[in-house]
């Protein structure tokens, strides 16, 4: 167990190297934790450099979902990856040779490994390392080349060029979402011990009385100030956000966005409630307010934006060696656009890192092919071109965006979107078409009495009047009790819990009675009883009004817009460009040249057998012909731009 939990931290301390949020693998001679050296057998050379079948194979078990395909597709794809990262590693690893990292350096890191793992002693320390094929000074040449390749990064982060007044402005115009206020509310509450007060003086205020006033006589809280949750300036409590409120509180405060008064609200054994005079929306901060964050972020995508371009210009001058024909990959063009070729390993990578694949490939092995190649890789060969294309449509127009290719074409996407409004007409026709997403669902807490004779029902239902407890009441009167407790009515996707005769009594009906804290339904017949039922904590089924909602939706409309309207300008200007995209055709190669490679195993017809269109699978189950269609959820892009 010792030596597994070793191994796994080995891995998670070499394994990735995170750069400009994109997930740069990074394992260089990662293959040697397994066996201590560099010898093993010779599988590429990668500018010269020696990369054994070890190293890929210690890098295969990283993706243990992956790891066992054998043949097909998604097996030519993931050696594909396996090659391309590899490459990826020993070129970050040369890169590196330059930086010059002390042994105290190294010392200080695998001491954070060996205190983490409780492995302070020499010997638990050799042992767990013996027993998982590594020596102490193989482990500590991984850590020098791992803060050589983290120093490295650093050292390009910090040569890039600070942000300029024009990109913090632009960048500020095109993400206003993140220069904005908080949510805040003008407004006074009332805090008592006791919930019976606070319900009595709930009334009160929904009675006419002042609510300053009560509070300044009844609040444990701010009744200096007239329960005022802000300091009174002016006359007038100042704002508060809603931070300033227990969470349950401030949650039912901060929905009264047209003004009002909470219910009472239990929170940490107090009982509030809280009056809104005004309710002021999240509001875009002032660009001289809002410039040091502005200026912040513009610096950080420069920054990963000189790594981006460092990588690139290391793999544009890589050359790979194939020593060992089963370690041969295809890598050919899969699109090109503004005079830039994209390789097929940047669309097996998205597609090994995305985990709704890893999902699908646990689930249907490499029948998974046909989605991922008929829904995925389109989409990530599109969104490739469009971050390909992204820094010449830039720098064509003269814009003063920044970032790495896909935060540009994400920039681009936000200019063509700048000038987006939403009409009231845009708000009212949401409102209408998604009204479900407006209400409120009815509730109620119903217990059942149920009764063979229909007048002994009727009798109870006359005359208990609420006093004593229900089901007591009920079964001495003949009938039989069911607790339901809370219930909702049922829909035609979502049948609810009560027989539709009852479900109707409690939620349509007009005629409960009410007795004691609750109310008593209609006797309404159900099979062959006859049931009444006790109905407490009611809630009607309630719509929000368009006032109440409007700044909701006029925000849900907006970013709507805005991605229909950037994502419509962004394929323009690609398309401008003329980009040519070979994915098909690849794919097509791929399935002949993989077809081509499977071993044949002919299976003898069995006795009276004449053929047919199909295969048998294993254990005699059937399998589906070549180009049949198999039902899954669709997969969307997860990973992020790899080179």
């Amino acid at each position: 167990m010792k030596n597994k939990k070793v191994v796994n931290v080995l891995l998670g301390v070499l394994a990735l190297l995170l750069v400009v949020g994109m997930a740069y693998q990074f394992t260089p001679n990662v293959g040697s934790l397994f066996r201590g050296g560099q010898q093993g057998t010779p599988a590429l050379k990668v500018n010269g450099q020696t990369v054994t079948t070890q190293d890929l194979e210690a890098l295969r078990r990283g993706f243990p979902a992956l790891a066992g395909l054998e043949s097909g597709t998604l097996a030519d794809d993931f050696k594909t990856f396996l090659v391309a990262q590899k490459a990826r590693q020993v070129l970050l690893t040369q890169a590196a040779q330059d930086i010059n990292v002390s042994r105290a350096d190294v010392n200080a890191e695998v001491q954070k490994v060996r205190e983490a793992n409780n492995l302070t002693d020499n010997k638990a320390w050799t042992d767990a390392l013996q027993g998982a094929g590594l020596t102490d000074a193989a482990f500590r040449q991984q850590t020098r080349e791992q803060l050589a390749v983290n120093r490295k990064v650093e050292e390009i982060q910090k040569a890039a060029k600070p942000a300029t007044d024009a990109e913090a402005q632009l960048y500020y115009e095109l993400h206003p979402q993140s220069f904005q206020t908080d949510a805040r509310i003008v407004g006074r509450e009332i805090v008592v011990n006791d919930q019976a007060k606070a319900e009595a003086l709930l009334k009160q205020v929904k009675g006419g009385a002042d609510f300053a006033q009560l509070a300044s006589q009844n609040s444990t809280e701010f009744k200096d100030r007239g329960g005022a949750l802000g300091p009174v300036e002016n006359g007038s409590p100042r704002p508060v956000a809603q931070v300033a409120l227990p969470s349950e509180v401030g949650t039912a405060a901060f929905a009264l966005t047209q003004g009002g008064v909470t219910n009472v609200i239990p929170s940490g054994g107090k009982f509030y409630i809280v009056k809104v005079e005004k309710y002021l929306p999240p509001q875009t901060k002032p660009f001289a307010d809002a410039k040091a964050d502005a200026v912040t972020a513009v610096n950080e995508q420069k920054k990963n934006a000189a790594v981006e371009q460092w990588l690139t210009g290391l793999e544009q001058n890589v050359k790979i060696e194939v020593l060992d024909p089963k370690w041969k990959t295809v890598n050919p063009t899969v699109a090109s656009v503004a005079g830039q070729n994209i390789p097929y390993s940047d669309v097996v990578t998205q597609v090994v890192q995305n985990q709704q694949v890893v999902s699908l490939v646990g689930q249907m092995g490499d029948q998974a092919g046909q989605l991922i190649n008929g829904i995925l890789k389109p989409q990530i060969v599109e969104q490739l071109i469009q971050g390909y294309a992204a820094p010449t449509i830039v720098k064509q127009r003269g814009l003063a965006l920044t970032g790495v290719r896909q935060e540009l074409a994400a920039g681009l996407a936000a200019y063509g979107a700048r000038n987006v409004q939403v009409t009231d007409a845009d708000i009212q026709k949401y409102y209408l078409q998604n009204g479900k997403q407006f209400q409120t669902p009815a509730s109620a807490t119903v217990s059942e009495a149920s009764f063979a004779d229909r007048n002994k029902a009727l009798t109870f239902r006359q005359n208990w009047n609420g006093q004593g407890d229900f089901t007591t009441a009920a079964t001495q009167a003949g009938g039989t009790v069911s607790e339901r407790g809370e219930v909702r009515p049922g829909t035609p996707d979502a049948p609810g819990t009560l027989e539709q005769p009852v479900e109707a009594a409690v939620f349509t009906a007009k005629t409960l009675r009410p007795v004691g804290e609750g109310s008593l339904s209609d006797v309404v017949k159900v099979g062959n009883r006859y049931v009444v039922a006790y109905v407490t904590d009611l809630k009607r089924a309630s719509v929000q009004p368009l006032a109440a909602v409007r700044d909701q939706i006029r925000q849900q409309v907006l970013t709507q817009k805005r991605q229909e309207v950037g994502q419509t300008y962004l394929a323009q200007q690609v398309a401008a460009l003329g980009p040519v995209n070979n994915l098909q055709k690849v794919l097509a190669a791929q399935q002949q040249r993989v077809a081509a490679e499977t071993p044949k195993t002919p299976t003898p017809p069995a006795s009276g057998e004449q053929g047919n269109a199909g295969t048998s699978g294993k254990n005699g189950t059937a399998t589906e012909p070549a180009g049949g269609n198999s039902k899954a959820a669709p997969v969307t892009p997860g990973g992020t731009t790899n080179r």
